[in-house]
């Protein structure tokens, strides 16, 4: 069984910084980390090979300094490691990013699962998944807490919605995306950590993986950030001084004015 994890680098919270002409991340010069969620897609991959055989390749795509999240992701459980990384990506948006992908899947093939986090904390979009599932052309599960595999390698996905729960049965191959804090994700392995200090990814370029230049990068994505600012707080106060009763009667002539009482 061949399970492919996509772990996306996102800059730690507090050392974000924007391209001002792009407004795009500037993620080469920003402090990055695996996205929170993903780790929960590694950590069911991880499972899911201790439980039924196979191997687990950690796909990244970008920038070279994100290097040391995918051996931190050898650390955690990954057995391959490979960094999709090109400057044809910078700015690429949901559907781009998610084509990339899908171009670097087809070149590890064959495939059983492709595993990812719901979302992530720098976009929140949630569309990564079932857009990659499109791109290749197989069925993507969503928001999926547990996943098994029964007879006649039929598999069944436990989905967790905000009022119910459901089960959904399907053969591979498939897109999934895990739903966060559905496990435990693991301390990273002290002996994995050794070994992974001589082992190096395999980096594809986007011309390796046969992408349509009009397909990535700024020119492939159909959604634009106009701008991006920093918002501003202005906050107001007003004493009340006195005796405590009169302070008490003009605090509450102020609540009514403004409609609070």
């Amino acid at each position: 069984m061949n399970l492919i994890v996509c772990l996306k680098p996102v800059p730690e919270p507090g050392t974000v910084k924007v391209d001002p002409e792009t407004h795009t991340l500037k993620r080469a010069s920003s402090e990055l980390i695996i996205n929170p969620p993903d780790r929960f897609a590694l950590e069911m991959a991880v499972e899911l090979k201790e439980r039924y055989g196979g191997k687990v390749t950690a796909l990244m795509m970008g920038p070279p300094n994100a290097v040391p999240l995918l051996k931190e992701a050898y650390a955690l459980g990954a057995d391959e490691l490979v960094l999709l990384s090109d400057r044809a990506f910078a700015g690429s948006d949901t559907l781009a990013t998610s084509y990339a992908l899908a171009k670097a899947i087809q070149k590890l093939s064959p495939f059983d699962l492709v595993l990812m986090g719901k979302a992530s904390i720098d976009g929140e979009t949630a569309q990564v998944g079932p857009e990659t599932g499109a791109w290749l052309g197989i069925p993507s599960i969503t928001q999926v807490k547990t996943l098994v595999r029964g007879e006649n390698d039929a598999w069944v996905a436990r989905r967790i919605f905000e009022d119910f729960e459901e089960e959904v049965e399907f053969s591979p191959p498939a897109v999934i995306t895990v739903e966060p804090e559905t496990n435990d994700p693991r301390p990273p392995s002290l002996k994995r950590l050794l070994a992974v200090r001589n082992l190096e990814p395999q980096v594809l370029s986007a011309r390796q993986v046969d992408c349509d230049p009009t397909k990535t990068g700024l020119s492939g994505s159909p959604t634009q950030v106009l701008d991006v600012f920093t918002p501003t707080y202005e906050g107001k106060r007003e004493v009340l001084s006195g005796e405590p009763e009169e302070v008490v009667e003009k605090l509450v002539s102020i609540l009514r004015e403004r409609g609070l009482i």
